[in-house]
């Protein structure tokens, strides 16, 4: 799983970060920060942004000090950087300053990419923080997160957590150290639900769950809490899409083999079951309408819908009506 690297050598003359994650983008520059001034704690440090940057600044922190001491400069958003300054920057890269720590921060993509193969090439250490895309990326996050805090957790309990929370990788850390405080270290599926048995309502997976089942009264009243506590739109949005789409693939492939079904479709084992029960009671063609519902949704509470809130509720009703109508789904609660 991308991670940032260990804390690099104190007077590390070069230094990138790249990728698309902020969380692990952070980090990486804290552990540069903490490393250059536990070698010297008066050390003189800079930040600066790339974006519109003027090279006579940058060649001003890139100068030697007429005090001596280490320095830190970090220039922030490189990708943005405009020719003269890229030009400046590979400058200095073929004679760095040994007095000098310099970290570019980049988020990803192509762009000053030959910037950044240049200091690769002029022997940059590298944190690569890339954007955690699969399920066993953001499940080895949480493990990981869990053990950086010195606790321990259990796969379900893993799964669990990402469910109550979501992707957010600045949530799903504070949530982990929360548990890990509040639970002795000791982490279980029971444990996360009964952290988050108030929280989780409110990140729109509950709301995606009780639509799911066709329980109309209870997945309105989920919505409405959730609305009423703040979340926004978007991520019942979401979570509704990602539950009618994932039972949608679950019940198209029609086996009922959890292995073979999570090697098929790249999920995690956990996710299949949960969908697998999720689309019990559902038709193919009911899954499919309701899969155009989620997207017209989509749409709406980014800014099509004259009410967001009518939008969703609109959208929940729509899909547990679905269900009640796709033939095994008829005795469905209402």
């Amino acid at each position: 799983m991308p991670q940032t690297a260990s804390a690099p050598p104190p007077l590390s003359r070069l230094r990138l970060v790249v990728g698309e994650e902020e969380l692990l983008r952070a980090r990486a520059v804290a552990e540069v920060r903490a490393a250059v001034r536990q070698q010297d704690p008066e050390s003189e440090e800079h930040e600066l942004a790339a974006a519109g940057l003027p090279v006579g600044e940058l060649a001003d922190v890139l100068a030697p000090s007429l005090f001596g001491g280490h320095r830190l400069v970090v220039v922030t958003g490189v990708h943005e950087a405009a020719g003269a300054l890229v030009d400046s920057l590979l400058s200095y890269a073929k004679d760095p300053d040994d007095g000098l720590t310099l970290v570019l921060v980049h988020f990803g993509g192509r762009r000053n990419e030959a910037l950044l193969q240049a200091f690769r090439k002029a022997g940059a250490a590298e944190d690569t923080c890339a954007k955690l895309t699969s399920p066993g990326d953001r499940m080895g996050f949480v493990r990981n997160e869990v053990r950086r805090v010195g606790g321990r957790i259990t796969a379900d309990a893993a799964g669990a957590l990402l469910d109550a929370v979501g992707n957010d990788l600045r949530s799903l850390s504070a949530a982990v150290s929360q548990l890990v405080s509040d639970f002795g270290g000791s982490i279980d599926a029971d444990a996360v639900a009964r952290f988050h048995r108030g929280q989780a309502e409110v990140t729109g997976f509950t709301v995606a769950e009780r639509v799911l089942v066709g329980d109309n009264a209870g997945s309105v009243e989920m919505l409405r809490w959730a609305l009423d506590r703040g979340v926004p739109h978007v991520l019942v949005a979401d979570a509704l899409a990602d539950g009618v789409r994932t039972a949608a693939r679950v019940a198209a492939v029609g086996s009922s083999n959890v292995g073979d079904l999570a090697r098929q479709l790249k999920m995690p084992p956990w996710k299949v079951k949960k969908a697998q029960a999720q689309a019990r009671g559902w038709s193919i063609p009911a899954l499919q309408q309701a899969v155009g519902v989620v997207a017209e949704l989509n749409a709406d509470v980014k800014g099509v819908a004259a009410s967001a809130d009518y939008a969703l509720e609109r959208a929940v009703r729509r899909i547990v009506e679905l269900r009640a109508t796709s033939g095994a789904g008829r005795g469905a609660r209402r």
